[in-house]
């Protein structure tokens, strides 16, 4: 929850400004300012403080505790113009709030976090747990003084500037391990969620007992409990309650499998006991391994100081580090319609991969170190599979397209390579047919379709077909890819088609560069549209027997009864 403080009638009217806008995040704290800010830091996680810096510095002075639970404290000036993060920049969200505070006000955020301020993820905004001398190693890394990254294992991190190839003497390093070790002087630990526990048990087990379990193993294999990402059972055991609150205490999501997929796992030490109870040979091992990995940790049983039967078993197990792909849609040129969602994969990747022309446009995005992959037209099979190759060796990749990238785009091809050994991540985009359609008026007010007319991957008879049923049902379409210097008979001919089905007069809007500052459009009909206006920069929106021009401006009603009802209405 964010706590909302104001003093002033302008403060107070940015301040419900925002509590209308996030109606379900916002808590408003009203009476005396020092009570408020008081009972909001004690019972929020983020504050947003419409008053002066200096006025809400010397009020939480007293509350400060430890960056890590302190929550975080945004301050909006009188005007309006700034929201300063205060307190709590990365820890407590501050930074990430300010942002989200100038959207929504229309204020300037102001950041002063050195590793935001010059496109470095901060260590401890990675999601891992952290470990060591943060401040100092992220200070070396903004001095551009060597940092090593010791990786025990491949990890889709975020591009950081390390600059030592080794533990050369002087250098401070950021190990990435799942080992229960201590950091060293001028070293960071980074927890990867790489360790899976499987948990079998009898009927009633202690939660004690599963615990004591569950991390006897770790420390005995010397393995770190803050990199256990899971713990794993059948599942006959998803209530049972020892178990079911082991994993709430110990921060993991608890995932079951069906007792004849552990079947299928082979494990060294299956039993008759598990199988006459739930049905499988082995529930923790097996359920450790269902998703594949190295098993550290072989069935053990727990100990009882009672001298009673053990009650549970643990097996752990290290699964291997997975690839993550984003597939992201840049929308259709116009910064303003790059989604947050897409800005912040772009941000996330280690290494990026797309069209040189599409690579430009969102160059300054990318934080520094980025590794980008480019090429020209007409390599689109070989960039999906250097994105997946990149992703399998366990970074964390951007692949990008126009519009959305699910539609005539790079998800496709990406998709089509990509197997399960990777985790893939879709971001969707505006697409040209709805930029266009945004600049015509509403001509995809009703059933809409969109047909690619070019054949250097498609037959021109299938496309035919497609334009010729897409007609027949009275479809809306729009034409991506609809002429080139060497493919100039495909437009006309489509058009043809349409003709046979549709008025001469019917509304055809044609949009080049929907959104861009030299973008043009034009509003014709069927039998007016020249096809020289039209190039592979422009798409081609053709309405069906409905579609109508209002007022210079392109429209499909939304169903027929709806149109003749308001016609009703007007006479």
């Amino acid at each position: 929850m964010i706590g909302l403080i104001s003093a002033t009638a302008a403060g107070a009217a940015a301040r419900d400004r925002l509590a209308a806008a996030w109606p379900d995040r916002t808590r408003v704290y009203d009476g005396p300012v020092g009570d408020a800010v008081r009972r909001a830091f004690a019972e929020c996680e983020q504050l947003v403080c419409f008053l002066a810096t200096g006025a809400v510095v010397r009020l939480i002075a007293p509350l400060l505790s430890d960056k890590a639970s302190d929550p975080g404290v945004v301050c909006v000036d009188e005007a309006g113009r700034f929201a300063v993060s205060l307190v709590g920049g990365h820890g407590g969200g501050a930074n990430e709030l300010a942002v989200q505070v100038g959207e929504s006000l229309g204020a300037e955020p102001v950041v002063t976090t050195a590793t935001d301020a010059v496109g470095i993820p901060g260590l401890d905004t990675l999601g891992l747990p952290v470990e060591g001398d943060v401040a100092g190693v992220t200070r070396a890394l903004l001095d551009g003084e060597p940092v090593a990254l010791d990786a025990e294992a491949a990890w889709p991190l975020p591009p950081l500037p390390f600059t030592a190839r080794d533990r050369a003497p002087g250098a401070r390093v950021v190990r990435l391990t799942d080992r229960a070790v201590e950091p060293g002087d001028g070293e960071v630990l980074l927890r990867p969620p790489s360790l899976v526990v499987g948990v079998g048990a009898s009927r009633g087990v202690p939660v004690d007992e599963v615990l004591d379990l569950v991390e006897g193993a770790l420390r005995d294999a010397g393995l770190s409990p803050r990199s256990l990402a899971e713990l794993a059972t059948v599942d006959a055991k998803r209530d049972e309650p020892g178990i079911v609150e082991a994993a709430a205490r110990l921060a993991v999501p608890l995932v079951t499998y069906p007792a004849e997929e552990l079947t299928k796992v082979e494990v060294p030490n299956p039993s008759d006991a598990p199988l006459a109870a739930v049905g499988t040979p082995s529930v923790a091992e097996a359920s450790a391994l269902a998703g594949g990995g190295e098993l550290l940790v072989p069935k053990r049983k727990s100990a009882r100081a009672d001298g009673h039967a053990s009650m549970a078993t643990c097996a752990v197990v290290r699964r291997p580090a997975r690839g993550r792909l984003a597939v992201v849609g840049l929308g259709p040129g116009a910064r303003d319609l790059l989604t947050p969602r897409a800005t912040a994969e772009l941000r996330r990747a280690a290494v990026l991969v797309g069209l040189d022309q599409y690579v430009d446009q969102i160059r300054d995005l990318l934080r520094p170190g980025t590794r980008i992959l480019e090429s020209g037209l007409g390599a689109e099979e070989e960039r999906a599979r250097t994105a997946v190759e990149e992703a399998r060796r366990g970074q964390a990749v951007a692949l990008i397209g126009s519009g959305d990238a699910g539609v005539y785009a790079m998800a496709s091809p990406a998709l089509a390579e990509a197997s399960d050994d990777i985790d893939v991540v879709g971001v969707p985009g505006v697409t040209a047919a709805l930029a266009a359609g945004a600049i015509l008026g509403a001509p995809l007010g009703h059933d809409h379709v969109s047909i690619s007319l070019s054949d250097l991957h498609t037959p021109w008879e299938v496309i035919e077909r497609r334009v010729r049923a897409a007609a027949e049902a009275d479809l809306v379409v729009t034409f991506y890819n609809p002429r080139s210097r060497g493919r100039d008979w495909q437009l006309p001919k489509a058009l043809s088609i349409l003709a046979e089905h549709r008025e001469p007069a019917t509304p055809v809007g044609v949009v080049r560069n929907a959104s861009r500052p030299d973008g043009t459009s034009r509003l014709s009909t069927l039998a007016g549209l020249d096809p020289a206006w039209v190039d592979m920069m422009t798409v081609v929106t053709v309405g069906n027997t409905a579609t109508r021009a209002v007022a210079g401006r392109m429209v499909t009603p939304r169903g027929y009864r709806w149109q003749e009802a308001a016609a009703e209405e007007v006479r």
